[in-house]
C-alpha cells in the first residue's frame, strides 16, 4: 500500500443564492481550471473540518457553518496517495479584505480568484472543475447537497 503523502480538506461552498463558490485557478503555463476552496491539513489543525474551517479564512475570509463531509477523494502524488476531505458547507460571510493565505502573494505560482458558478448543469459542466470526479459527484447530489447545507428555494 502506498503512504499517505497529502491530506487535505475543501469545501462545496453553497453561498444564499444555492450556487458554487469555487476557486478559479489561473497558472503562469496558461492552464484555467476551478477547484473547492481549501487546503492542505496541518499538523497543528485538530481536525479535517478545522483545517476546512482555517483555509475558508485565509482563501476567503470566508466564515461558514453547516458543514458536513460527503466526499472523500483519493489519488495518487508522487509515490504515495493524497486524499481530499469534502464537506459541504453553507457560506455565512465572506470578505476579500481578510484573504491572508501564503500562495496569493507568489506571483510565480498564478492567480486565485473565487467565482460563483451555479449549480445547475449547464454552468457548472462548462468549466474544468477538479478534480473531475467532484464534479460528477455535484451534478449527481445537488439536490441532497442543498438540502444538507440547508440552502433552500426561495
Amino acid at each position: 500500500m502506498a503512504p499517505l503523502v497529502r491530506r487535505s480538506a475543501r469545501a462545496i461552498l453553497v453561498d444564499d443564492q444555492r450556487r458554487l463558490v469555487l476557486m478559479k485557478r489561473s497558472r503562469p503555463d496558461g492552464a484555467t481550471y476551478w477547484t473547492a476552496p481549501g487546503g492542505g491539513i496541518e499538523p497543528t489543525d485538530g481536525s479535517p473540518l478545522d483545517a476546512l474551517h482555517r483555509e475558508l479564512r485565509e482563501e476567503l475570509g470566508a466564515v461558514v457553518d453547516r458543514c458536513e463531509q460527503v466526499f472523500l477523494f483519493t489519488s495518487a502524488d508522487g509515490d504515495g496517495l493524497a486524499v481530499q476531505h469534502f464537506f459541504v458547507c453553507r457560506l455565512r460571510s465572506l470578505d476579500p479584505d481578510a484573504r491572508r493565505a501564503p500562495e496569493f502573494t507568489q506571483a510565480d505560482r498564478g492567480t486565485y480568484e473565487p467565482e460563483r458558478v451555479a449549480m445547475s448543469g449547464s454552468e457548472l459542466q462548462a468549466i474544468d472543475l477538479r478534480p473531475a470526479a467532484l464534479k460528477e459527484f455535484i451534478l449527481t447530489r445537488r439536490d441532497a447537497l442543498l438540502d444538507t447545507a440547508a440552502v433552500r428555494a426561495t
